[in-house]
């Protein structure tokens, strides 16, 4: 079972705890406060354990020359790429009247640090935990100093390799216990057959003391249903309150009757998930009374006979005895009463 660690104040992951959800508000708020607190209140309507943004430094995320490339996508707020993105963030006030709103709603905040300095802010406003993006993952310089802060992270696993998360896991390992991988496919809206949910289990067998959990991009809820069954510690998920808004996430993000519908259908899988453990349980019992089948007399038996297989058969029987598995443990064993055609075979006939 995987190692379990306090992700946020007093909700721990890994091994038997519940996973833990995380609605991805990311920039599906088109740059309003406004949505933005209505998305908070949403995710924690529909049972999520956190709500998550994406908060960049712009002037350190990106080149001058990527901020001036025009942009004329039909998702775009301006006319370049820095007009974009600079719509869609937030100050670093916003962010803290969010995080409060956030408190007061009752549902964990943080955000994605998308650069060195986004991650110190978010340092600064004492978020729970970092998430770190999958375009992130392989920057080692980046990783080494959110780790060295010490709080946990989550790490997507988008656009990477199985050798570069390895390089990942010595990375952070050096410097912070507390991290889970994410499975990760980063393409919006996701095709099923890149999914690779079975990457789940080969990261627990390659990094078996770290929880492992699935950020999904794909439409609809089943396979995150699936994702959980497999293990997965961690979910995260893209929302937004309409599909049909600008914006290249909103296809791939969860409506709010998506996401209810998603916590309820995770939390009754971890239910239906049980024990490990096979044995008769006490909800079966009314079943075994009518059904169970036990070791009876095939014919007449004389006080003293030795058993043979071919005097005994498995019935229904009132009232129950020797269990089917055991028959072959009679054979050889001496009766210590007589017994009538279909009588029912138990110990305290069976001479030691």
């Amino acid at each position: 079972m995987s190692a379990e660690f306090e992700l946020c104040p007093g909700r721990k992951i890994g091994g038997s705890n519940p996973c833990f959800i995380i609605a991805e508000i990311g920039q599906n708020h088109q740059g309003d406060i406004e949505i933005a607190k209505k998305m908070i209140r949403m995710a924690k309507d529909c049972g999520a354990d956190c709500a998550k943004f994406q908060k960049s430094e712009i002037e350190h995320r990106f080149t001058k020359q990527a901020l001036e490339r025009p942009y004329t996508s039909p998702h775009a707020w301006g006319p370049t790429y820095g007009a974009h993105k600079h719509h869609l963030e937030f100050s670093h006030q916003q962010y803290r009247e969010l995080q409060q709103y956030a408190s007061e709603v009752g549902i964990f905040f943080t955000a994605s640090g998308m650069d060195e300095m986004a991650v110190e802010f978010l340092h600064e406003i004492n978020v729970p935990f970092f998430k770190v993006a999958s375009a992130d993952t392989n920057n080692i310089p980046y990783l080494e100093k959110t780790a060295k802060k010490g709080r946990p992270m989550v790490i997507s696993s988008g656009m990477q390799s199985m050798e570069t998360m390895r390089c990942v896991y010595q990375t952070v390992k050096k410097h912070n216990p507390n991290f889970t991988f994410l499975q990760c496919t980063s393409a919006y809206p996701l095709p099923l057959e890149h999914v690779n949910l079975s990457l789940i289990p080969e990261f627990q067998k390659e990094f078996p003391d770290i929880p492992i959990g699935y950020s999904g991009h794909e439409t609809g809820i089943h396979v995150s249903v699936a994702a959980v069954a497999l293990g997965a510690k961690v979910l995260e998920r893209h929302v937004t309150l309409d599909k049909s808004w600008k914006g290249s996430d909103h296809s791939a993000s969860l409506e709010p009757a998506e996401l209810a519908e998603l916590v309820k259908a995770i939390r009754t899988i971890e239910m239906a998930m049980g024990s490990p453990i096979k044995q008769m349980l006490p909800c079966e019992a009314s079943c075994h009374s009518k059904l169970g089948k036990s070791v009876v007399a095939r014919k007449p038996l004389q006080k003293g006979q030795t058993l043979t297989l071919d005097m005994l058969t498995v019935k229904v029987a009132e009232p129950h005895g020797m269990r089917p598995e055991n028959i072959f443990k009679l054979v050889g064993k001496k009766i210590t009463v007589d017994l009538e055609k279909d009588a029912t075979i138990t110990d305290a006939i069976i001479q030691d």
